[in-house]
């Protein structure tokens, strides 16, 4: 009950600030049953001022709510971004741009985590450590020394901004109780799984709140690219990495949003445009593990013009699966073969099996010609993953986190590497990866290692034979007493459902007086 009402007075300032904000101008009311127009109308009623002067589209007004809410909310942001089936195209590009930047916490403060971290005093960790350089929600960056062998080392180190933890933690809370309320209200809303979406954001969270978890993603990124020509990851000093701190290898180059620095170095802007895709493709296709947040402050050119990735908090990942499946998407529309593309959803297991492929594939070619029609600078991969995710809604296909996770990214990317060239060719560009991963596992030596590891599967599951059987028993014989007694719940859980149906109600009749309550407090502002 308590709980209940902490979550409620959360989700209640949260809308306060939303219509103060102007954000439920973003609504489009018409196709809303009459109490929900009613509701937003009379949320709009206390609008600022300077909200009501904007335009409908301007959705800038939503990042601009989230920023005031705070860090959880600036994170929910970024990760509604990556939703385009939940807050619609346009609101999602708006909030690409929004941006994590808070005030720097003291140097006092940084020197006392470093110090409870390690538990040592700071001159033993750091010969020296400068003033934040950056700071964000979750942490903020230091410029510092190291002593190696009596030579000085400049590192970058990460240090985790007290107290957030705690109301992270308060303010995910909110937002489980706000999704399960949707799914138990909406079947809408069960297809579009908000409860995962919000164990997703919350997983990314408690991820990059524990920087040894962050080290390790580093890790194994310098591991996967080691043998790359063109990219490379800033090695990690696990000596003074800990869960509330994280030192790396400083990286002394220039940052992809400078480009007149970028110029400067008389470096081939429509080839670095090109190294971004290519390398965000193989990451993503051959090794499963991709950068996802790779806008231009967290990529550097080096001195041997290598790209360098840093922040590695939000990560992505790709079963063989996914990888296959987005291998065979790009493909598809590369050569225009759309009943393939079609049946590899199909194959996947992503569109349920009582529709057409070949009713599935004409959806697909509407998404594909008109893209085939246009000039190259006209061709977006990203856009076109976006609207195919629209069209799977369509068929029921269910959404799938991960590939709107990777579809978010191949955004940022791609508006990356247009500002380089404008007139990059997407698809040619990506072609070579593609057709690489396509050879490599789709071809003879593919099938050839799929066999192997078939074979493998089918050793496994002989052996597991014997304990199969003898579950399947204790599960007929259990069948069989049903049968013949019937199903009897036992007195405590009929006493539990009838406890539980209880509450549910009280809860429905407290929502009740609470939206109450909340009108009739409105109604008091505006008199």
């Amino acid at each position: 009950m308590i709980a209940a009402l902490s979550h409620l007075t959360r989700l209640a300032r949260t809308g306060y600030v939303f219509a103060r904000e102007g954000v439920f101008a973003l609504v489009d009311t018409r196709a809303l049953p009459l109490p929900e127009r009613t509701a937003i109308a009379l949320a709009r009623l206390i609008e600022r001022p300077s909200a009501k002067e904007g335009t409908k589209d301007d959705s800038g007004r939503l990042a601009a709510a989230l920023t005031k809410l705070g860090p959880t909310y600036v994170k929910l942001g970024q990760f509604m971004a990556t939703r385009p089936d939940v807050v619609g195209a346009q609101i999602a590009t708006s909030l690409e741009s929004l941006q994590d930047r808070m005030p720097p916490f003291p140097q006092s403060e940084a020197e006392a985590v470093i110090v409870a971290a390690f538990d040592r005093p700071l001159n033993q960790t750091y010969a020296s450590l400068g003033p934040a350089v950056a700071a964000a929600s979750i942490a903020q960056v230091h410029k510092a020394e190291i002593d190696i062998d009596g030579a000085r080392k400049i590192v970058a180190v990460k240090v985790l901004r007290p107290g957030i933890e705690r109301r992270l933690n308060a303010d995910l809370a909110a937002f489980f109780f706000a999704a399960r309320t949707a799914e138990n209200l909406s079947t809408e809303a069960q297809r579009l799984r908000p409860v995962e979406a919000v164990a997703t954001l919350a997983r990314s969270v408690k991820i990059e709140m524990d920087f040894r978890l962050e080290a390790a993603a580093a890790s194994e990124m310098a591991e996967n690219t080691k043998d790359d020509p063109d990219f490379r990851v800033p090695t990690v000093n696990w000596d003074r990495t800990a869960r509330e701190v994280l030192t790396l290898e400083w990286i002394d180059g220039t940052p992809l949003n400078d480009r007149a620095a970028l110029e400067a170095r008389g470096l081939d802007l429509p080839a670095l445009g090109r190294s971004v895709i290519q390398s965000f493709l193989r990451h993503a296709l051959r090794d499963g593990f991709f950068h996802a947040d790779m806008h231009p402050g967290n990529l550097f050119v080096d001195a041997d013009g290598k790209l360098v990735a840093v922040d590695f908090g939000i990560m992505g990942r790709l079963g063989p699966k996914e990888r296959r499946f987005l291998a065979e998407i790009l493909y598809g529309f590369i050569t225009r073969d759309y009943r393939r593309t079609a049946q590899v959803h199909f194959d996947a297991g992503y569109v349920p099996r009582h529709h057409s492929v070949d009713d599935f594939a004409q959806a697909i070619r509407a998404i594909g010609e008109p893209i085939h029609n246009r000039t190259a600078e006209d061709i977006s991969m990203a856009k076109l993953l976006m609207l195919l995710f629209e069209v799977t809604g369509l068929f029921d296909m269910r959404t799938r986190p991960e590939l709107l996770l990777l579809q978010k990214t191949m955004v940022v990317v791609e508006g990356v590497a247009r500002t380089f060239d404008p007139k990059l060719d997407m698809w040619s560009t990506a072609d070579p990866v593609v057709r690489e991963w396509i050879a490599r596992h789709l071809g003879p030596a593919g099938k050839l290692e799929g066999a192997v590891e078939g074979a493998g599967e089918i050793g496994r599951f002989l052996g597991q034979v014997p304990s199969l059987l003898n579950r399947a028993g204790t599960i007929l014989d259990q069948i069989d007493d049903i049968t013949r007694n019937g199903l009897v719940l036992a007195p405590e859980s009929v006493e539990a459902i009838g406890r539980a149906e209880a509450r549910r109600n009280r809860w429905a009749t407290g929502g009740l007086w609470m939206i109450a309550l909340m009108l009739g407090w409105i109604a008091w502002l505006l008199l």
